[in-house]
């Protein structure tokens, strides 16, 4: 009887025992977890990986992904020698330490350590709840309890160190080391992983730039439960939360506009590189008239991939510079930054050789008369000389030869997008009367650098590179190339001639100062101007933008990569091997005319107004039949000339008329003015 009793009361325990674990069990399954997928900022980041902009998450927080992997193991020990040591063993929540807080609660009269596992503190994070009333930690046991049911050991620990807070609206340990530390939580120092450790606690009240005093205390009690090395407790802590890194702004806002879902955009850029060429367009406009910004642009012409760009100095309004306006997508006048490509289309289409004689003299196409920068004019020169002295009358005898829409279709098979007034080009477009963007100008020089072969440029890594288009021959965007290069780099720079190919360009009203170059690699773009397009007095590209063009190559490498040599089918004579219809420019209307072999005077020309330097001045001629005299106001100064470009004695201000006679009797005469 006794045993059957024993045997009865046995089954009702058990039975008992078994509803209630029954009932607990039901109790944790029927839980309504918070949802645990974590939402992190969107991260911007370089070609190898490092950060360059943050996103924030709601109510402006920074939540910075993270996995195990890239945790210090020193602090993750820490963290759960200090805060759970038995979580890898209990279930959620911890009898043990529950016991022990409430027996410290009772024997001080006040709380001295929490009973709250990592789990439990999880459940608090996701459901931002408080931890005072008894109702919320009766809801953090029932989630925690769940959690563990739900996910594993690790997922767990994720939580905490995507949630933990740090101060301010930083949450996340990630987050936290670079806001606290600027470095990422791979490899914290003991002194820095134990006051990681502390502060989610009490994040505000420990905040080391505030409460300095409280955040030593705290970090002493987490190294005192490792035993750390006494210096560690020494080390200062920080004094200032750091800003997070905010490089490439405009094309971090670009790529997120196009892509708002991505979870992250990597690009084809150098953070380190980027931030320098940032620092360089801020220091290109100290000095300036207020208003004046700055744009930059590095690309890889053999790749596509743009290594930096900034669009403005600074990324804000202040100095009137429109800051958040990216100067490097503006469409503005290009000056004479296209003059290069006009001379790769004559060469490609016959018209010219670099060493081919072209006039510049005045020309007048009806009510248009371009004019040289200077006002003056050269005469007879070869095109070689023309481009390097960015002379203005030249390409515009080109292009009417080549035909405006022949240029702006080169143009746009170059990836290029000209805006062009009214719709239909005319000759002014040779000068900069067209539309572009500085990534435009960029992606055609690669093109030029690239044996005039222009692909689009990138910035997404990882991105398809469209099909190329072969804007011009290899060889004439080498002659362009290699003439370019013999241009002068700017005083103070450390590169020499024949480093870098670049051209200078100035728009009309010294609205913008332009320089755009190359090496054997690389592509570098300058703008400087006023955004809103008002002028900049005496604003030059050669004065105020190929400085910084130099400067961003000694940013990029120490030494330019060499150029390319000239491919096997370029022609490179003389002016006198060249071809006879090479010899000399002239158009197609000219082949034409009636030949003459009357003498001609081609410099000075006619109407020419000189600046004298000495007593004499350059008189070149073409045609008659040598030996020559030369009068000058009807008197005879130079008899039996028998060369065509001689040095004529002439001096005091004002008209002069200077008359040649050849051999056979036959003249020519031009009027000058001399200042």
């Amino acid at each position: 009887m006794t045993q059957r009793f024993g045997l009865f009361v046995l089954v009702a325990v058990l039975g008992i025992a078994a509803g209630v674990r029954d009932g607990f069990d039901a109790w944790v399954d029927a839980t309504d977890l918070p949802p645990v997928l974590v939402e992190n900022s969107v991260e911007v980041r370089d070609r190898d990986g490092e950060l360059m902009r943050v996103f924030p998450v709601e109510d402006g927080r920074v939540r910075l992904a993270l996995s195990l992997e890239n945790v210090d193991k020193d602090y993750l020990a820490m963290l759960i020698a200090y805060e759970d040591k038995r979580f890898y063993r209990h279930q959620g929540v911890d009898p043990l330490a529950a016991l022990r807080a409430v027996a410290q609660a009772a024997w001080n009269g006040q709380v001295i350590s929490g009973g709250s596992t990592l789990t439990m503190q999880v459940a608090r994070l996701l459901e931002n709840s408080g931890t005072g009333r008894w109702q919320g930690k009766l809801r953090q046991v029932q989630v925690a309890l769940a959690l563990e049911r739900r996910l594993s050991k690790d997922d767990i620990l994720r939580l905490y160190l995507a949630h933990a807070p740090y101060g301010g609206a930083v949450e996340g340990l990630r987050a936290g080391s670079l806001a606290w530390f600027g470095k990422e939580p791979a490899r914290l120092t003991m002194a820095e992983a134990a006051l990681l450790v502390a502060l989610p606690q009490s994040p505000e009240t420990r905040r080391p730039d505030r409460h300095p005093d409280a955040a030593k205390a705290a970090r002493a009690r987490v190294l005192d439960r490792v035993d750390a090395p006494e210096q560690m407790r020494l080390a200062a802590v920080p004094q200032a939360m750091k800003p997070f890194i905010r490089l490439a702004p405009h094309l971090a806002d670009q790529m997120q506009h196009a892509d708002p879902l991505a979870g992250h955009h990597d690009l084809t850029l150098n953070a380190r590189l980027q931030a320098e060429i940032e620092n360089l367009a801020r220091r290109a406009v100290q000095g300036q008239a207020r208003g004046v910004s700055a744009a930059i642009v590095i690309a890889d012409h053999q790749t596509g991939e743009v290594l930096a760009s900034t669009g403005s100095p600074d990324y804000s309004a202040q100095g009137g510079a429109l800051g958040f306006v990216d100067m490097t997508r503006a469409v503005r006048s290009p000056g004479s930054t296209l003059k290069p490509f006009i001379y790769g289309l004559a060469f490609d289409q016959g018209l010219a050789h670099p060493d081919t004689l072209i006039d510049d003299s005045p020309v007048a196409f009806g009510r248009y008369a371009p004019q040289n920068f200077d006002g003056q004019f050269r005469g007879e020169l070869t095109v070689r000389e023309a481009l390097q002295l960015s002379l203005n009358i030249p390409p515009v005898l080109l292009t009417q030869e080549l035909g405006p829409a022949r240029l702006m279709a080169s143009l746009r098979g170059g990836g290029a997008d000209p805006q062009v007034p009214g719709g239909k080009p005319g000759l002014a477009v040779a000068l900069g009367g067209v539309g572009l963007t500085l990534n435009d100008l960029v992606q055609l020089y690669a093109g030029l650098a690239n044996g005039g072969k222009t692909r689009p440029l990138v910035w997404r890594l990882g991105s398809e590179n469209a099909s190329q288009h072969q804007m011009m021959s290899r060889s004439a965007a080498w002659q362009v190339g290699h003439i370019l290069a013999s241009i002068t780099p700017p005083a103070g720079t450390t590169a020499r001639s024949g480093q870098i190919a670049y051209k200078t360009g100035t728009s009309y009203g010294h609205r913008d100062a332009w320089a755009i170059g190359f090496d054997g690699r690389h592509v570098v773009g300058v703008w400087l101007g006023r955004p809103d397009g008002t002028p900049v007095p005496g604003a030059f590209g050669g004065d105020l933008a190929a400085p910084i063009l130099f400067e961003a190559f000694g940013r990029l490498k120490p030494t330019p990569t060499p150029l390319a040599a000239p491919p096997p089918e370029t022609l490179i004579l003389s002016t006198a091997a060249l071809p006879v219809p090479l010899q000399r420019f002239r158009s197609r209307d000219a082949v034409f005319q009636k030949a003459t072999d009357a003498p001609l005077v081609s410099f000075p020309p006619q109407g020419a107004v000189l600046r004298q330097s000495g007593d004499s001045i350059p008189l070149k001629l073409r045609d008659g039949v040598l030996p020559m005299t030369v009068l000058v106001n009807g008197a005879p100064v130079l008899t039996g000339v028998r060369e065509r470009s001689v040095m004529l004695p002439i001096s005091g201000p004002g008209f002069s008329q200077i008359s040649v006679i050849d051999a056979r009797g036959r003249g020519a005469q031009v009027e000058i003015r001399l200042d």
